[in-house]
């Protein structure tokens, strides 16, 4: 598995990326959200990157921002939770100073931490 999305009880969106992400994990995971933005105006991302995480691999186009550009406005904060050795890789894919929504860095072990600054319990 590299990358899967699904809403959490507290009305956060999680995003769990493992092993090597690929573009068309991402690609599906984007898709996948696409039908959760036109029902909501908003939403807030919470991304785990978990502990077998070893980055993206493949020959694509990671370069593509079609999503970010037609919808990146719908998500109105994204907080990343994660080994540190990852955070400035992290933030500069997640957009990090691009988007209007504030991105946030946290360490593995700063899961409430990231919900509360998310605006969860």
């Amino acid at each position: 598995m590299g990358a899967a999305i699904k809403q959490d009880e507290k009305g956060i969106w999680v995003l769990r990326i493992s092993g090597a992400l690929r573009k068309d994990e991402l690609d599906a995971v984007q898709a996948d959200t696409l039908a959760t933005l036109e029902l909501h105006d908003s939403i807030k991302l919470l991304v785990l990157v978990e502990g077998d995480f070893r980055g993206w691999v493949g020959d694509e186009v990671w370069n593509d921002m079609t999503f970010f550009v037609e919808h990146g406005d719908k998500i109105t904060k994204i907080a990343i939770v994660g080994d540190p050795t990852w955070e400035s890789r992290m933030l500069m894919f997640a957009g990090a100073g691009f988007r209007r929504a504030p991105v946030e860095y946290f360490a593995a072990n700063q899961l409430a931490e990231a919900y509360a600054w998310l605006g969860g319990p």
